[in-house]
């Protein structure tokens, strides 16, 4: 039985579901937006979310908590481009946003195996 196992497993190993999660995130930070199963962005919304509020939060903290921010985000993103845009661009778009930056909408079946499709984007104020 799977009582309280959180996550999703997507139908791979440990490894592989790792670096497809760690993929999606960049390409949704770099983009704004990406084109996916519900299930994979399920699977990376919340990280996504944990990630701009780590960033959000880090701009109204002292030297070294900049730091550990910037560290912790690289530990899950290993880019530091993306960091960088992370920390400038994207956080403080959602300074007066307490939560919720992500949108998923739904746009039908994929034609090869029906799997449902959804758009996650940043959401715009």
């Amino acid at each position: 039985m799977r009582h309280s196992v959180a996550g999703y497993k997507l139908g791979r190993t440990k490894g592989a579901r790792i670096a497809l999660r760690r993929n999606l995130i960049k390409q949704f930070l770099t983009h704004e937006r990406i084109r996916t199963t519900h299930a994979k962005a399920a699977a990376i919304r919340g990280e996504a979310e944990r990630l701009i509020t780590l960033a959000r939060k880090s701009t109204n903290g002292s030297a070294e908590q900049k730091v550990n921010a910037r560290r912790l985000a690289a530990s899950r993103l290993g880019d530091n481009q993306l960091i960088k845009r992370l920390f400038d661009e994207i956080a403080p778009r959602f300074a007066n946003r307490n939560g919720g930056y992500t949108r998923m909408m739904k746009l039908g079946p994929r034609m090869g195996d029906s799997a449902e499709m959804v758009m996650l984007e940043l959401v715009e104020e």
